[in-house]
């Protein structure tokens, strides 16, 4: 399978721009679209920054910034997206929003095109179902942060052909991430096993069993993980979770999936980890 040149990326919230900038480290012409000049100027800046901050560190040159940025091309049109071979869609986890996109670049991309979902949750087969040619619809699901996380989970859909599979396939390997696939079902693999033990996490904190930091070292010291449950919970967003949970219950009606009463409380309160400033840690003078 020949290598990608040219790739789209709809989107250039957290998650689009960190799928942009790998893209364009690995040499391959990006265009990266968002709906509106100031929010792509801020994803933008967002991957100029990660660049800057890697330079700082000693981990990235000058030549190698420049290179990227200039791999590296922002566009409030859907339509510059046009010539690319495969495009990633990572707008927001609304499936009426990705209706949207992906009956818009139906239309607009070459036919042996490939069309990717980087959703976390939805069904790949139903967003497919919004296509001309569902066979070219698959999920491409990058995990935060994007270019440090070598993992990429590839979901086929029942109507994925063998030709969109293998060249979204090769596009992992181009940029130089390892490639999980899983069948199109509620959480994949990773979410399918992280999310009933981050609510196992929350349910032994509401019991009382344990502190939030006990919890947390258990976990760290006694399993070897980078951090704790509740600090992930901060970090992924206890919306996004609770969000996920929700979705996975429905489809399994299983109790390990079903959101505990003090994640939905968080929530309702805005408590909703680092990005809100406050989780189940405070981040407010941090």
């Amino acid at each position: 399978m020949a290598s990608l040149k040219r790739v789209g990326v709809v989107g250039c919230g957290l998650m689009g721009s960190g799928i942009a900038q790998v893209s364009a480290q690995a040499g391959i012409e990006t265009w990266v679209r968002e709906v509106d000049q100031p929010t792509l100027d801020k994803g933008l800046g967002r991957i100029r920054k990660f660049l800057e901050d890697g330079i700082a560190k000693g981990k990235v040159s000058a030549e190698d910034r420049d290179r990227v940025l200039g791999n590296l091309h922002g566009t409030t049109k859907l339509e510059e997206l046009s010539k690319c071979e495969l495009v990633v869609e990572a707008v927001v986890e609304n499936i009426a929003a990705k209706r949207e996109v992906f009956s818009a670049l139906d239309k607009l991309v070459a036919k042996d095109a490939v069309l990717a979902s980087n959703t976390s949750s939805l069904s790949i087969t139903e967003i497919a179902a919004f296509a001309t040619h569902p066979e070219r619809v698959l999920g491409l699901h990058f995990f935060n942060p994007v270019p440090l996380m070598k993992l990429v989970e590839i979901i086929r859909a029942l109507t994925t052909g063998e030709a969109a599979f293998e060249r979204a396939r090769g596009f992992v390997e181009q940029l130089g991430k390892t490639a999980v696939v899983a069948k199109d079902t509620p959480g994949f693999v990773v979410n399918r096993l992280l999310v009933p033990y981050l609510l196992d996490a929350v349910r032994l904190l509401e019991s009382g069993i344990a502190s939030r930091e006990d919890i947390d070292n258990g976990m760290k010291l006694g399993c070897g993980y980078p951090m704790g449950p509740l600090t992930l919970l901060d970090f992924v967003g206890l919306d996004t979770t609770y969000y996920i949970a929700n979705i996975m219950f429905e489809e399994f009606r299983q109790p390990s999936f079903a959101p505990p009463p003090l994640l939905k409380r968080m929530v309702l309160a805005g408590y909703l980890g680092r990005k809100s400033g406050r989780g189940f840690y405070d981040y407010a003078t941090k």
